[in-house]
């Protein structure tokens, strides 16, 4: 992260950010610049590196000149405790309800104000964007949604009751309240993108169309290319 900041400070007429690092470290860094409205271009010095191109210094900026943008909106999470107190935060990829002790959680799943499923017994459930569909949500057998898609993927991390419910898609401009049943006896945890909140009583969550990450991809290896090839992986 101390590169990108130097990288900025240095010049204050910046056009882009590079961001030298794997996938944590790049949603870090669309997360600080959010506010200056600049692409971030990554390259991967990290392990899988989805939202990252290669890593190459040389050729750098012909490379940047010749990149394809892609812009995505993050999820905003609104979580209350048990004790009454509000977070906010938001999500690039998905924000995740998962149970903090060692019985299963026990969730009621609204959406724009319906109750949709009165009680799912699980070890968690996350809503995902698109951007964010090949991460967590992938791993708990969710569905990959193509960039530019309106919808959001509703998924359940390892079901008990109803048994092997694999969740739902949504469309974008849903709002979903996870409401925790019995949180005294089994407590909750919420995570936006690995901002933690303990001991949640409830989570909203919904697409935040008022902020926009703008992220830099070599032709014929963005984001839309990268979800159809892990799809055939």
């Amino acid at each position: 992260m101390t590169q990108t900041r130097i990288a900025f400070r240095a010049s204050e007429g910046a056009e882009v950010v590079v961001a030298l690092g794997g996938d944590g470290f790049m949603l870090q860094t669309l997360h600080e610049t959010q506010s200056l409205g600049l692409p971030v271009y990554g390259m991967n010095c990290g392990t899988v590196g989805f939202l990252m191109n290669a890593y190459q210094i040389e050729g750098l900026p012909a490379r940047l000149a010749a990149a394809e943008e892609t812009v995505i909106n993050p999820l905003r999470m609104r979580a209350t405790t048990v004790e009454g107190r509000v977070v906010e935060a938001l999500a690039i990829n998905e924000v995740s309800v998962l149970r903090a002790g060692p019985q299963a959680a026990k969730l009621a799943i609204h959406v724009d104000g319906k109750l949709r499923l009165e009680e799912l017994v699980c070890d968690g459930a996350l809503v995902s964007t698109p951007a964010g569909s090949t991460a967590y949500n992938y791993s708990a057998h969710g569905p990959i949604l193509p960039i530019g898609s309106e919808v959001l993927a509703l998924t359940a991390v390892a079901a008990f009751r109803p048994r092997r419910w694999r969740g739902a898609l949504l469309p974008k401009s849903a709002v979903v309240r996870l409401e925790v049943l019995d949180p005294a006896k089994r407590p909750v945890m919420a995570d936006a993108d690995s901002r933690q909140v303990p001991n949640v009583a409830s989570v909203e969550i919904r697409s935040e169309p008022g902020v926009c990450h703008r992220i830099l991809f070599d032709p014929g290896h963005g984001l839309e290319e990268r979800l159809i090839v892990e799809q055939f992986a």
